[in-house]
């Protein structure tokens, strides 16, 4: 078997906007076949990342390659590989969905035989047969968002990108997105996106890098990064505030940090290690000091508490783009 090559390298990117600095030495590597996420708060680097790796922006000083060629020396090569679908739907709709998709095969030098077959080809993977002869200005933005993904994948590339792709999709169609995507990279496809969605890089990503101020801040697995948080926690609510004074007595020794109470919502959250053997040590103790408890769980780190922890504010303040 042979070893397993680097699809994306990207060494010491910088991009600066007058004074802002967009990219402040970026590093990334993404191997074939895998999926990179990048997460970050607003403005912290992602969206240009996604630019300079698919020859839409010139960095000012560093070194990229994707599928091996040089984004500034090869762009016009390396733009016949790679496919890319940004925040905002690039469907021309003043067509139907089928001629979008047809004139990008055309575009990708297809021949007019296979453009058509692929045309249809995805139009049915992504659920727009029904609209296939629809001008696209009547589409909504859950179909322009699916059309513009399809609109990448016509020429089968071999490295994908994919800037917020699922945003403004209602769950199902988010979840049925997430299975193409599923499909792509079990294919060999490899894939970079950005998300504002946690359980999207959670459930689709490979490896996570979280950027901030331009560069990367930390990388790894989902649960590299989550163990880097630490803390998993002893979380309870009970039936009064005599039993919260109770359970916080019997519960302090198996504490490994500070104990958060909220007294006028009878609940405890505790930060424990031990895995389920703390939990039902836990139950235990409340047990045989006759606490009422409402509700009782151990929850682990979730990347929400890693980007906080990371970057000082939760995910859902971002707003979309850049």
């Amino acid at each position: 078997m042979a070893p397993m090559s680097d699809a994306i390298v990207a060494e010491g990117l910088v991009k600066r906007y007058g004074s802002v600095v967009a990219l402040d030495g970026l590093d990334l590597v993404v191997p074939e076949g895998t999926v990179m996420g990048l997460l970050g708060p607003n403005g912290a680097g992602k969206t240009t990342t996604v630019r300079v790796l698919t020859t839409l922006l010139e960095p000012d000083a560093g070194r990229a390659t994707v599928a091996g060629l040089d984004v500034h020396a090869d762009a016009k090569e390396l733009r016949r590989r790679i496919g890319l679908s940004g925040q905002y739907s690039a469907v021309d709709e003043n067509l139907t969905g089928f001629e979008n998709l047809d004139m990008v095969g055309r575009l990708y030098h297809l021949g007019k035989k296979r453009s058509r077959e692929r045309a249809r080809e995805l139009l049915a993977r992504f659920d727009l047969v029904a609209a296939a002869d629809r001008p696209v200005k009547g589409y909504s933005g859950g179909m322009r968002r699916r059309l513009d993904l399809a609109g990448a994948l016509v020429a089968t590339p071999r490295v994908l990108f994919l800037d917020e792709p699922t945003t403004g999709l209602d769950p199902r169609s988010r979840l049925g997105m997430w299975d193409v995507l599923g499909e792509l990279v079990a294919g060999g496809t490899t894939l970079l996106l950005t998300t504002q969605y946690l359980e999207e890089a959670d459930r689709l990503a490979d490896r996570i890098a979280v950027i901030d101020h331009g560069h990367v801040i930390a990388l790894g697995t989902a649960d590299e990064l989550k163990a880097q948080v630490g803390g998993e926690r002893l979380e309870l609510t009970v039936g009064s505030a005599q039993d919260v004074t109770t359970a916080r007595a019997a519960l302090g020794p198996l504490a490994v940090g500070e104990i958060v109470e909220d007294e006028r919502g009878h609940r405890l959250t505790i930060p424990v290690s031990g895995g389920s053997e703390v939990l039902v040590e836990g139950i235990r103790r409340l047990d045989a000091e006759s606490v009422k408890v409402l509700d009782v769980g151990l929850r682990r780190p979730t990347l929400d508490d890693v980007f906080l922890s990371l970057t000082g504010h939760a995910a859902e303040e971002e707003e979309q783009g850049e």
